[in-house]
């Protein structure tokens, strides 16, 4: 297994060079040996690589760190493979090195969060963006297509995509990380009580205590999930297409008609955000939407939700990447919009960094 271990390690160094990556294509371990261990390892093991990424970025709430974890929880299991006696499922056996590896990284950092975790919404409907700062560790989005389950279940896409949904990670941040792994092994994977035990080197009564502590947390944040519409629902790429000709043709009056009238604003990196559609409009006309043709937007889908990739124009003439934007859409329309104003998560989407100029809008 030489060979193996030598290449993991290799990809896990290399793992800033990901945003190339296209969309779908999951952060995959190396080409392995022919050996029949190696052959071994990667039968048992790659099938859960998918949920194992949508696990750890529940966890840590970024993709970047979701992946790292992921490829640490791959060599680990591979150092330990000869050892698997198989007194548990190889599923349960990856949970438990990843929940521990992500329990890990979150000792060493900060939580992530959301604008709307830094403080109460913007009253002021014309008040300029104010940057948070480089010490802000902010939540990311995940493209749908890496963590999508296989196969063609519709009742296990639907499932996948309600335990991604931006809000729901958003309000996990605020778990410790020994109740927020609980919280997700139980309520989300629905693991037992005594196999999450097992996994944390927990007793059966603390793992209740601590579902209990976490579920009343987030009853106390009253961070109840809208009735958000799937992403490849007609309602939702209706509201998509129109939100995206709205905001390229710079119109604040039809996106103000898309907009919920309590529908709330965010766009990381800005620390203030805006809550009802009388000020979330007024921001975007004053200081985003700029003129017609600015903006060009391309759909795509983040979180279980309906998302654009956002380009603006340069004074090249070209488009730049802008980051993503991801929509909650509900019956009455747009409950909330969330930018990452983050050019990096563009090629993780699929999408290149740079539209030429010569591009029809």
């Amino acid at each position: 297994m030489r060979v193996y271990a030598e290449r993991l390690t290799r990809s896990q160094a290399g793992r800033r060079g990901r945003a190339t990556r296209p969309a779908g294509r999951l952060p995959r371990g190396p080409r392995v040996s022919v050996r029949t261990d190696d052959d071994a390892f990667v039968r048992d093991t790659e099938p859960f690589r998918r949920e194992m990424l949508a696990h750890c970025y529940r966890m840590l709430g970024s993709v970047h760190d979701a992946e790292d974890v992921v490829q640490e929880t791959y060599l680990r299991a591979w150092r330990s493979y000869s050892a698997f006696e198989g007194r548990s499922s190889v599923r349960t056996w990856l949970y438990r090195i990843a929940t521990n590896v992500c329990l890990t990284a979150l000792e060493r950092s900060g939580r992530r969060v959301l604008p709307s975790g830094l403080g109460g919404p913007e009253p002021d409907p014309q008040a300029a963006p104010e940057l948070a700062g480089p010490g802000v560790r902010w939540l990311q989005p995940i493209p749908d297509a890496l963590v999508a389950p296989d196969g063609a279940d519709p009742a296990a896409v639907v499932a996948a995509r309600e335990g991604l949904r931006l809000a729901l990670i958003a309000s996990l941040q605020y778990l410790p990380g020994t109740q927020r792994a609980v919280l997700i092994l139980r309520d989300v994977l629905a693991f037992p009580a005594a196999e999450v035990a097992e996994m944390l080197g927990l007793s059966v009564a603390a793992v209740k205590s601590s579902l209990q502590r976490a579920r009343g947390r987030l009853r106390e944040l009253s961070l109840a999930a809208d009735d958000v519409a799937e992403p490849a629902s007609p309602r939702a790429r209706a509201v998509l297409d129109q939100y995206i000709a709205a905001f390229q043709d710079a119109d604040a009056t039809a996106l103000q008609r898309l907009l919920r009238h309590d529908a709330q604003l965010e766009a990381v990196p800005v620390r203030n955000w805006f809550e009802g559609n009388k000020t979330c409009v007024p921001f975007l006309r004053n200081w985003i939407l700029g003129a017609p043709g600015d903006w060009r937007m391309l759909p795509t889908s983040a979180n279980g939700q309906p998302a654009a990739v956002g380009y603006r124009r340069g004074a090249d003439g070209a488009r730049h990447a802008y980051g993503v934007v991801v929509l909650a859409v509900t019956g009455a329309g747009i409950s909330r919009i969330v930018s990452f104003g983050d050019p990096a998560l563009v090629p993780l989407f699929g999408f290149p960094a740079t539209l030429p100029a010569s591009q029809p809008g």
